[in-house]
């Protein structure tokens, strides 16, 4: 789904599912009833080949080996193996690794920590359904952001809880409170990667809190997850979106897990 926010925070984010050339606009949708048909033909989004199953959400299995984007060091940034001449994509590792990282705090089932590319603000935080977001550091490469994003883990979390984030029962934070919080017990960690990677490699900032309206008429009672391998037909009254998942009043679907799978709309 593409994601823009709200022109003003009192305005909801914007959602467009994507189906081919065209574009569904989800927020008018809100209401009435929805029907996606898987087709059973799933194609890798990055090499355009037929695969039976998806991997990383979207990749044939070459391409999941293959590719530095599916390797495990894009989840655990810390582990960058670049340095070591093990880098399976330098070239793409230059253009996504070696610029500027943001380290943030957001609001999406409780306060957490996170890490995304300074180009993906805010759609990093869309996606993750945060009602808030706090950048608070900003780093020179993707590694030394793991390496800040470790030092807040032992404070923090660092995973959003899916079901009270679609449940929507989230208090708001004060998130410049926790930031001096966290900044305080981490001031000697910080300190010694600042020494390690140059003083200016680490900076702070002093940024506008974030805060996000999603477009949802209903919150579900209960959580119930569709499907398509298990159920290729999902269908139901459109009550809301929030991250990337679809709220029915048959239940809730995560379109970010099934990229790649052709599906047709009504």
């Amino acid at each position: 789904m593409a994601v823009v926010p709200g022109a003003s925070q009192a305005q909801p984010v914007s959602y467009q599912l994507r189906a081919g050339d065209h574009r569904i606009d989800l927020n008018e949708r809100l209401g009435a009833p929805l029907q996606l048909r898987w087709s059973g033909a799933i194609a890798c989004t990055h090499c355009g080949r037929a695969t039976k199953k998806s991997f990383a959400q979207g990749y044939c299995y070459p391409c999941f080996k293959r590719l530095a984007q599916c390797d495990t060091c894009i989840v655990k940034p810390e582990t960058c193996h670049y340095f070591q001449g093990t880098c399976r994509e330098p070239e793409w590792a230059q253009q996504h690794c070696f610029q500027p990282h943001i380290v943030y705090l957001a609001n999406s089932s409780g306060l957490k920590v996170g890490i995304t590319r300074k180009t993906q603000m805010p759609t990093r935080w869309l996606d993750q359904g945060a009602i808030q977001a706090l950048p608070i550091l900003e780093v020179d490469t993707r590694q030394q952001a793991g390496f800040v994003e470790m030092l807040f883990k032992e404070h923090v979390g660092d995973r959003t809880n899916w079901r009270a984030m679609l449940k929507g029962d989230v208090a708001a934070l004060d998130l410049k409170a926790e930031r001096d919080r966290l900044m305080s017990v981490t001031a000697s960690g910080l300190g010694q990667l600042k020494r390690e990677h140059g003083v200016d490699a680490i900076r702070e900032l002093d940024s506008q809190h974030y805060a996000f309206h999603y477009p949802v008429t209903t919150f579900p009672g209960k959580i119930v997850s569709h499907n398509f391998d298990k159920q290729p037909e999902v269908s139901g009254i459109l009550q809301g979106i929030k991250g990337q998942y679809l709220l029915l009043d048959t239940g809730v679907i995560n379109l970010r897990k099934f990229t790649g799978y052709e599906v047709s709309v009504a």
